[in-house]
């Protein structure tokens, strides 16, 4: 019998079956059974609204760009959502600072900006960026500048409820007395949304505030094509939330259309970029738990161009949204780790819709 390579490995119900077993690594279906052929939409798990919204556009015969970023403009504009747009918790100066980008599958074109200030939908100036100039990435006063000669106002984008987080991080950074017992948040938490409309055009977006209390101009994953994002209309689309240092030093999103490309599934292909990850992390000690696995959270979401989705993280207990055309709810991720007892959720997990 010739020997099979571990990736031929895992796409074999035994292979997969056998690591599941071995290292606690959930498989999940890829799509839920009986689901018609169809437009499909899949966000991370604090895109519930955000899937109900592009799967109305689609209906409507909205193109999925169009569909994708009018779901993440509602999270952008929560003021509840302190990990995306408006609310956003700020960088260490009290600044919110967002990123985004967005891609389309039908002409394969991108748009993303970075460090962008005062603009409380950057998702919308990313897709003109992509629509409007020869470029793909603007960033800090530039983006801000581009942003405001297309019309979009500033305003300040700290509400109330981040700026008492942000005080209570000074605080507790300064060892003020008033700051004892009580927790500070924290976020590197993010919205992707993908989709597929029933002619098997695909779209994303990824829109974020980014780490909180992060040094001014710190960019992460998201608005980065091919890590926080990245769509192939010959195969299918793929995104994340998370720590977005991690993504960046592999390119996860491109991974995971790659591995589409060549036969895995949606789920599997997510499985085997967070496989990579975990790999490269232990190379790097202040990304590592004392038994070396990440003491981070990254969750990858990925949707093909037949319809079929998936999402995986690092630790069980991960939730993403999936409007499959009949109804719209939250599904569990797979994994690849077993939490341990007594173990919080990781920072980068999506807080769910």
């Amino acid at each position: 019998m010739t020997a099979l390579s571990r990736r031929d490995f895992l796409r074999t119900g035994a292979g997969a079956a056998a690591l599941a077993a071995g290292s606690g690594l959930k498989l999940r279906a890829a799509t839920a059974p009986g689901s018609p052929p169809g437009p499909r939409v899949v966000a991370s798990g604090n895109g519930l609204k955000a899937t109900a919204k592009a799967m109305d556009v689609l209906r409507a015969g909205g193109a999925p760009l169009d569909a994708v970023i009018a779901g993440v403009n509602i999270v952008e504009d929560d003021p509840d959502d302190m990990s995306v747009g408006y609310g956003g918790l700020p960088n260490e100066d009290g600044v919110v600072e967002l990123d985004a980008s967005v891609m389309d599958g039908p002409t394969h074109s991108a748009g993303a900006v970075a460090a962008l200030r005062n603009i409380r939908n950057p998702s919308k100036v990313a897709r003109l960026v992509m629509e409007r100039t020869p470029h793909v990435l603007l960033v800090g006063e530039g983006a801000l500048k581009f942003a405001k000669a297309q019309g979009f106002e500033e305003e300040d984008l700290l509400t109330e409820k981040s700026r008492e987080a942000w005080m209570l991080w000074k605080e507790k950074k300064s060892g003020a007395p008033e700051a004892e017992g009580r927790e500070v948040p924290t976020t590197h938490g993010t919205i992707n949304c993908i989709a597929v409309d029933a002619a098997g055009r695909l779209a994303g977006v990824t829109t974020t505030s980014g780490l909180s209390w992060k040094l001014a101009g710190r960019v992460g994953d998201s608005p980065v094509i091919g890590a926080g994002l990245y769509v192939d209309n010959d195969i299918g689309a793929a995104g994340s939330t998370g720590l977005g240092e991690a993504n960046l030093l592999t390119c996860a999103s491109f991974r995971i259309v790659e591995a589409m490309g060549r036969g895995a599934g949606p789920e599997q292909a997510c499985l085997e970029a967070l496989e990579a990850v975990a790999a490269k992390v232990r190379l790097i000690p202040r990304l590592r738990d004392a038994d070396g696995r990440p003491n981070f959270g990254l969750e990858f979401y990925a949707l093909s161009k037949k319809g079929e989705f998936g999402a995986a993280g690092f630790f069980e207990g991960g939730r993403y949204a999936v409007h499959d055309g009949v109804e719209n709810r939250h599904r569990d991720a797979a994994y690849l780790f077993k939490r341990r007892p007594g173990r919080r959720r990781a920072g980068g997990e999506p807080r769910p819709g």
